[in-house]
């Protein structure tokens, strides 16, 4: 016995809210790739007339965002496609991968950064400050535009939390350009410029590696981050029907849709009486709140003690 005559509605809703916030991600994460990509241009320009590594880094990361934004945006018109018998969770799970993606080019874009800034502290490279503050300010300009277009969003899901992350840390970069350029400008300092490409490419890589890791903790199907499987255990122990619960999983197909399963043996009483039922709707009340964690997809399977010793799988 699973689910309640109640559960049925459940996913319609909850892809409703998807399908809405996905369409909304979509026209930000559109808007944010068409600025990304102007200010890509610029920089790519600016480095080459400069001669500046940080900005190039920045703009490898400008060209970085731009592919991730172009897979986050992807994701989320996948997003927005029904489920189907043979997608029953529809495309939820994508934006995860997206994350992950955007996350795993990132890393590559720091060892990059990190070694050709090596180089240029044992062989320091002539920098054009002028040029390399222009093109800064106006990336920190662009960036800033990106923050205000995805900031509203940034909540939505992790694929936008990746990308707001993303700009973000390009804004910093650009700060760390500007401030390159000015001391290059007041001291005539020649490390400044690759001091500041591995400022940037270590702040990249912080973020990129929490990232990865929260998307491979879904994928993996590890119990979400803030929720304690004893408590949960503990609440479904509560009831004075229940002997037993095993085979309990709790995971994350996607952002805001956790999901929830066991096994729970009640008495032959219980059983016999028909108060299944009752036990199943009480049951899924107590799972409902109490928790820092929403559980929005409960599935119970309720037998009775008699059928325990047929189980035939390890618990």
């Amino acid at each position: 016995m699973s689910n309640t005559p109640g559960d049925l509605p459940a996913p319609s809703h909850g892809h409703s809210h998807t399908h809405a916030t996905a369409t909304m991600s979509r026209k930000r994460l559109a808007w944010a790739l068409g600025v990304t990509a102007s200010i890509l241009f610029v920089e790519i320009v600016g480095a080459i007339w400069s001669g500046s590594l940080a900005l190039l880094a920045d703009a490898g990361h400008m060209a970085t965002d731009s592919i991730g934004l172009v897979v986050a945006l992807f994701a989320a018109h996948l997003m927005t496609r029904p489920r189907t018998d043979k997608w029953t969770w529809g495309f939820a799970r994508l934006e995860i991968l997206a994350a992950g993606l955007q996350a795993g080019l990132l890393i590559v874009l720091c060892g990059f950064i990190g070694w050709e800034a090596v180089g240029r502290f044992m062989n320091p490279t002539a920098v054009e400050a002028g040029p390399m503050l222009l093109v800064g300010v106006i990336g920190l300009v662009a960036n800033v535009i990106s923050m205000s277009i995805l900031f509203g969003g940034r909540g939505a899901s992790l694929n936008m939390k990746a990308a707001f992350l993303e700009v973000s840390a390009d804004a910093l970069g650009s700060v760390a350009v500007i401030v390159a350029a000015l001391v290059l400008m007041w001291t005539g300092w020649p490390y400044a410029d690759s001091l500041a490409s591995l400022l940037i490419a270590i702040m990249i890589a912080a973020r990129a590696v929490a990232i990865l890791r929260q998307s491979v903790d879904i994928l993996l199907e590890k119990t979400p981050s803030g929720l304690d499987l004893n408590e949960v255990r503990k609440r479904i122990c509560e009831n004075p029907a229940v002997r037993q619960v095993h085979d309990l999983h709790v995971s994350s197909i996607g952002t805001g849709l956790n999901i929830l399963t066991a096994h729970v043996i009640v008495s032959e009483e219980c059983v016999s009486s028909g108060q299944t039922v009752e036990v199943l709707h009480d049951l899924q009340e107590a799972l409902k709140s109490g928790f820092d964690v929403d559980l929005n997809h409960v599935t119970l399977q309720i037998d009775s003690d008699l059928h325990a010793s047929h189980e035939d799988l390890a618990h």
